[in-house]
């Protein structure tokens, strides 16, 4: 299925966004959303993706 992932076009096998971020190596604590609408961690595995898709994951940044 192609997605886009952070801006970029992507083909994954994944068919929810949990299974997405293991696929695309994303570990740790992340920020997710599909389609522009938030996904808190828990509902990542509930969260189906479909072609077309959308998903922003941001990594919590340190700095000053």
């Amino acid at each position: 299925m192609k997605i886009v992932l952070n801006g970029g076009s992507r083909d994954v096998a994944a068919t929810t966004l949990a299974d997405l971020l293991d696929e695309c190596g994303f570990s740790g604590r992340v920020a997710t959303a599909l389609n522009e609408n938030f996904v808190p961690a828990a509902s990542r595995a509930d969260a189906a993706l479909s072609d077309g898709d959308r998903i922003e994951v941001v990594a919590p940044m340190q700095g000053g």
